[in-house]
C-alpha cells in the first residue's frame, strides 16, 4: 500500500507531510518521557525485522493479488503507539529513499496511512476495548484480529480519498474503492493472524516485553528477544524473500482492475519530477535489486523475463533484505537514542 507520487498531488503531498511531521514531533515528545529503559533497541531490532517482513508478499488465492505484513499494530502493541509510528516512519523512510519504494512526495501519506491508523486508531479504540490490557486470552485474539483488519481498512480508504482529493489521475474512483477495500481486507486478515503468531511467540519467551506489561516488567532483560527477532530478520530478509510472491500487490492490483496498468503514469513535470530525479539518485537498490547501467531494476527484470541468472537475482534480494533491515535498525535506534539523551538531559536541568 506505498503510494506512488503519480496519485498525489503538490497541495495533498505537502499537507500530508505536515500532518505527519506533526505527529513525528508529538511522538517524539512522548517517547523522551518514556520510563522503559529497553525501548532504543527494542525499536531497531522492531523495525529491521518490519523492513524484511514487508519484503514478503503473500498471494490472495484466487484474485492474482498480493499482500505483505504492514507492521503497524505489532508495533504498537510492543512499543506502544508512540514509539511505534516513529518505527514506522524509520521503515518507510528507508524503503522510499534507498529502495524507491513509495515515492517521495508520497511519503507523508503513506507514514499516515500505515502508521497513524493502526497505532492512534485500531490500537486505542479496537484493541484496548476489546482485549481490556489482557493478552493471550481470547478476547485479545479477536481484538488484534478486528484491530489489524480496521487499521489496514482505514488505511486503504484514506489511499482512495488522498487520491480523490489529488485529482491528477484519471481513475474511476468509485470502481478503485471496491477494488481496495475487499482485498486490503483480505490481506488485513492475514496480517491479523501474523500480528497474533509473532506477538505468541514473544510473550511466551518475555511477557515483559509487550507494551501492556508493567513499567517494572518493561525495564527487563530482554536478549533473547532482541537474538530470536535478528536471527529472523536475517533469514527473512536474506532468504525468504527470495519466496515472496510475484503478484501485485493490493493497490497495484487495484490500479490494473480500474486502468488496466499497475503502475499510473503520467508527464513528469515539477516537483514531481524533481523529486523522481532524486529518488533515482538516492535509491542505491531500486524495487530490492542492483541497478543496471540505465538505472533500472536489474533484479525486477531477471526475474520477469530469466535474461540474468537466479543467483544474482538472489544476490540483489539478500542484498536489500539485509542492508535494508540494517539500515532501518540504525536510523530507528539514532532516533530513540537521541530522544532518550535528549530527555534524559532535560530532566537533569
Amino acid at each position: 500500500m506505498h503510494m506512488a507520487d503519480a496519485l498525489i498531488s503538490p497541495a495533498i503531498g505537502g499537507t500530508l507531510w505536515a500532518v505527519s511531521g506533526g505527529l513525528i514531533v508529538f511522538c517524539a515528545r512522548k517517547v523522551k518521557q518514556s520510563a522503559r529503559d529497553n525501548l532504543v533497541p527494542l525499536m531497531g531490532i522492531l523495525g529491521a525485522f518490519v523492513f524484511a517482513a514487508q519484503m514478503i508478499n503473500f498471494s490472495i488465492p484466487g484474485t492474482g493479488s498480493s499482500g505483505h505484513l504492514g507492521g503497524g499494530l505489532l508495533l504498537t502493541l510492543l512499543l506502544g503507539p508512540y514509539a511505534a509510528f516513529l518505527v514506522i516512519t524509520s521503515v518507510l523512510t528507508i524503503q522510499a529513499f534507498f529502495f524507491a519504494d513509495g515515492g517521495l512526495l508520497a511519503l507523508g501519506c503513506n507514514i499516515f496511512n500505515l502508521g497513524f491508523f493502526p497505532a492512534f486508531v485500531a490500537y486505542p479504540l479496537v484493541y484496548r476495548v476489546i482485549a481490556k490490557d489482557q493478552h493471550g486470552t481470547l478476547r485479545a485474539k479477536v481484538a488484534t484480529l478486528l484491530a489489524a483488519i480496521v487499521g489496514l481498512q482505514l488505511g486503504a480508504l484514506c489511499v482512495v480519498l488522498e487520491t480523490l482529493v489529488s485529482n491528477i489521475s484519471e481513475l474511476q474512483i468509485a470502481t478503485f474503492t471496491l477494488m481496495m477495500l475487499p482485498i486490503h481486507l483480505a490481506i488485513g486478515i492475514v496480517e491479523g493472524v501474523a500480528t497474533l503468531a509473532v506477538i505468541a511467540v514473544i510473550a511466551r519467551a518475555r511477557p515483559e516485553a509487550l507494551f501492556i506489561s508493567s513499567a517494572e516488567q518493561r525495564s527487563g532483560r530482554l536478549q533473547p528477544v532482541f537474538i530470536g527477532l535478528a536471527v529472523a530478520t536475517l533469514m527473512i530478509g536474506g532468504l525468504g524473500s527470495w519466496f515472496a510472491s510475484t503478484h501485485p500487490d493490493g493497490l497495484e492490483w487495484s490500479l490494473a482492475k480500474v486502468t488496466g496498468n499497475e503502475d499510473v503514469t503520467g508527464e513528469e513535470i515539477g516537483i514531481h519530477k524533481t523529486l523522481s530525479e532524486f529518488q533515482g539518485k538516492t535509491a542505491l537498490l531500486p524495487d530490492y535489486g542492483f541497478k543496471t547501467d540505465g538505472g533500472e531494476n536489474k533484479t525486477a527484470e531477471a526475474s520477469g523475463n530469466q535474461q540474468e541468472p537466479w543467483p544474482s537475482v538472489n544476490a540483489g534480494t539478500s542484498l536489500s533484505g539485509i542492508t535494508g533491515g540494517v539500515l532501518t535498525l540504525a536510523l530507528a535506534c539514532l532516533i530513540g537514542l537521541v530522544l532518550r539523551l535528549g530527555g534524559n538531559s532535560g530532566s537533569r536541568q
